[in-house]
């Protein structure tokens, strides 16, 4: 649902009254916001409006978590600087801002990870994927050292949770956007993951492979590729249409494109046996499944597809084949 700009004055108005009706004095606690906000969130059709009203809350209270809050916190009275803060939020959040991006933060597993627009944000489904790497290769924990890369860092979320996984692991991270980019090493350097990343701006579609095959082969390679249709960009929710980087979601007319360029470089990136781990669209799996045999002289081969928490077939594990393409 879009605000219309008149609503939008509304509910923005009507906000602004909460601290004249008593909200402002003895009955401003943290249970009580929640509750108004939550009601001026749904009322202006913004998704999530209970999770929205505790997570910002929380955050201007200290608190990650709304059940964070201690119980004598969540029912005191908050202070009018915290009230300023609340409502500068939730304005915010009235505007369709991803809460993320207006809070600053996110978890990603056991990470904390700064957020900043218009890098992408990472979803709950990608922690499945990290977790998938993990328990299909188990390889990479008896490995001595380990390398992986990544295509479309974003934020570094998969990077940083691999690695924090594996201490004894190297990974070298790519996107297209220099934002992302800087993001990644800017949360590389608030974990101390920086010594074992490497971060690169490059675009897998458009810029020289050398500058990739210069840096070796890599046990796995792993990606959330930009894979969502381009037909289907337009019916995205308003916080990701207005906010976020429309590069690291469109995938082209069959959101393959990234995809195919991964497949297709894999052999001169990959060491011999090497896996490849990719999220897509449910559609993508048998999509990709004809296009290797379509490719045998790649010597890829599908070993699975996993679903998501969803039951939606989400992500797809191949390894190639043992014959080297390294000279």
């Amino acid at each position: 649902m879009n605000v219309a700009p008149h609503m939008l004055h509304r509910l923005l108005t009507r906000a602004a009254l909460l601290p004249h009706r008593g909200i402002g004095s003895a009955r401003a606690t943290a249970e009580n916001l929640a509750r108004q906000w939550q009601k001026i969130f749904q009322d202006g059709g913004v998704p999530e409006a209970k999770e929205s009203s505790e997570i910002l809350i929380a955050h201007a209270l200290g608190a990650k978590t709304f059940c964070g809050l201690a119980g004598h916190l969540a029912g005191s009275p908050v202070s009018a600087g915290q009230l300023d803060h609340i409502e500068t939020m939730a304005r915010e959040r009235l505007r369709r801002v991803p809460v993320q991006y207006i809070i600053g933060e996110w978890d990603f597993l056991d990470l904390t990870l700064q957020m900043r627009p218009p890098v992408f944000i990472p979803r709950p489904e990608t922690e499945e994927l990290v977790g998938l790497v993990l328990a299909d290769c188990p390889e990479l924990k008896q490995s001595h050292e380990p390398r992986i890369l990544e295509v479309g860092c974003g934020s570094g979320a998969v990077s940083l949770a691999l690695l924090h996984k594996l201490p004894q692991a190297r990974v070298v991270a790519i996107d297209k956007t220099k934002a992302a980019v800087n993001l990644t090493q800017e949360n590389a350097e608030r974990l101390h993951l920086q010594n074992r990343i490497q971060i690169l701006h490059h675009d897998i579609l458009s810029d020289p492979a050398e500058n990739l095959l210069a840096l070796g082969p890599v046990d796995v390679l792993v990606s959330n590729p930009p894979y969502i249709f381009t037909e289907d960009m337009s019916a995205l929710d308003p916080e990701i249409i207005r906010y976020e980087d429309h590069t690291a979601l469109d995938g082209g007319p069959d959101g393959m494109n990234v995809i195919r360029a991964i497949l297709s470089l894999s052999p001169l990136l990959l060491k011999p046996k090497g896996a490849i781990f990719l999220e897509g669209d449910p559609r993508h799996p048998d999509m990709v499944c004809k296009w290797l045999q379509s490719h045998p002289e790649l010597q890829l081969q599908l070993l699975s597809v996993v679903k998501d928490f969803c039951s939606k077939p989400r992500f797809i594990h191949i390894r190639r084949g043992d014959q080297s393409s390294w000279s």
